[in-house]
């Protein structure tokens, strides 16, 4: 056999003479590939070599251009992107070339060697924005997308039937692969075919679909019912299979809502509990009461505080089955109120009546004070507006810096060990 540098070896690989036609390639191919399939030679390691020598050889020159470059140039030529280590892989191109004489061939030894399918179109997304009232309750939003489809007036052709050819420059691939010398070297590099534009197609003007202009697909406005569900999440999916762009060949992505919960002034959502924070006054939290809360479903909550029962500030209390609705099952979590307890302002009553609060409170915690120590009245001021910034700061100042010297000395005794 010729070396590899020769114009000739593939033709050789192929058992043809230089000239072969495309019918007598293929039909070498055929029987060669048949023949040295790995799966048909499992105990014969040689086979496989043979095999990809074999894909090697047709994948050259079948395609018209690297045929022709190589007549011209030999392997050199093709600057190794139609080698064995690029293009196509061998079984790949096994599979191609039977599956798409339609004889099934390419599962006859085993799986792994289907024809590749039509491609997917990308999907489209959208941010849908929902209010927590509507995940408590569900609804359905109707939502317009624009979207590809396939012309109505030529099918998706883009032309009367039969005025759609395959371009001849490109043998339908849209992109040419031309040689340009420079000095010794070769450069071989791809361009847009300029017959078709890059389409792989010709069309005449004259036979161009007059609704799409040859295009084969134009613009459609649809409106899709998005069911959101009781009890749907932040970041959950609604998806509406192959309802995204169409166009000739291609599979329709699918179009993908993403839920995205607004933000409530009431309520704050954690799982299938809701979470609401209460102000109550100092009677109410000292001597009972009740407190009214508006649901998402727009029923009245009354939550009653018990005479006796003392709700300091912070207090959390539950109300079981009151929370969000639990997805597809429905089944509520539960309701959590955090009470703020109003003070009442300065001298709100008068000195005899505050005296009263002696005989109704418990009695005052007295100051404890060593009996040897130096004792000194001092009065409590106001702080002004332009203080109240620095007086927080400072006081949160201090604490982080007795922390950083505790924990700062605690990290260098535990370094220097």
């Amino acid at each position: 056999m010729s070396a590899k540098g020769s114009k000739t070896r593939l033709y050789e690989v192929l058992e043809l003479q230089p000239g072969a036609s495309e019918p007598e390639i293929k039909k070498a191919y055929r029987k060669l590939a048949m023949k040295y399939h790995p799966d048909k030679n499992a105990h014969n390691p040689e086979a496989g070599e043979k095999f990809k020598e074999v894909g090697h050889a047709y994948e050259i020159l079948s395609d018209p251009q690297k045929r022709q470059i190589y007549d011209q140039y030999g392997e050199e030529g093709l600057n190794g992107e139609g080698g064995m280590g690029g293009g196509m892989s061998a079984e790949d191109l096994f599979s191609q070339f039977f599956g798409g004489m339609g004889g099934g061939m390419g599962g006859m030894f085993g799986g792994g060697m289907q024809p590749q399918g039509p491609r997917k179109s990308r999907d489209i997304v959208h941010v849908h924005k929902v209010a927590l009232e509507d995940l408590y309750k569900g609804k359905v939003s109707k939502l317009a997308l624009q979207k590809s489809v396939l012309c109505p007036k030529c099918d998706g052709r883009g032309g009367k039937e039969g005025a759609v050819k395959k371009c001849a420059g490109c043998n339908g691939v849209g992109m040419k692969t031309m040689m340009r010398q420079m000095g010794p070297m070769i450069q071989r590099f791809q361009t847009a075919c300029p017959d078709c534009n890059g389409e792989g197609e010709i069309i005449r003007d004259k036979d161009r679909c007059k609704h799409c202009n040859g295009k084969k697909t134009v613009t459609e406005r649809k409106v899709l019912h998005v069911h959101v569900d009781k009890g749907m999440a932040d970041g959950q999916k609604v998806t509406f299979k192959e309802e995204g762009d169409q166009g000739p060949d291609i599979i329709p992505g699918d179009v993908v809502f993403i839920i995205e919960q607004k933000a409530h002034d009431r309520f704050e959502r954690k799982g299938d509990d809701l979470y609401y924070n209460a102000k109550i006054d100092l009677l109410t939290a000292l001597a009972g009461g009740s407190i009214a809360i508006e649901h998402l479903d727009e029923r009245w909550l009354t939550v009653s505080i018990l005479p006796g029962e003392v709700i300091s500030p912070g207090t959390i209390k539950q109300i079981r089955g009151q929370g969000m609705p639990s997805y597809r099952h429905h089944d509520h979590g539960n309701l959590y109120i955090k009470f703020d307890v109003e003070f009442p302002p300065d001298h709100f009553n008068t000195p005899e009546q505050l005296a009263l609060l002696d005989n109704i409170l418990p009695p005052r915690r007295q100051p404890e004070v060593p009996q040897d120590a130096m004792v000194e009245d001092v009065v409590l001021e106001e702080v002004d507006a332009r203080d109240q910034a620095r007086a927080h700061h400072g006081a949160s100042g201090m604490d982080d810096e007795d922390e950083d010297m505790h924990g700062g000395a605690e990290r260098v005794q535990c370094a220097s060990q």
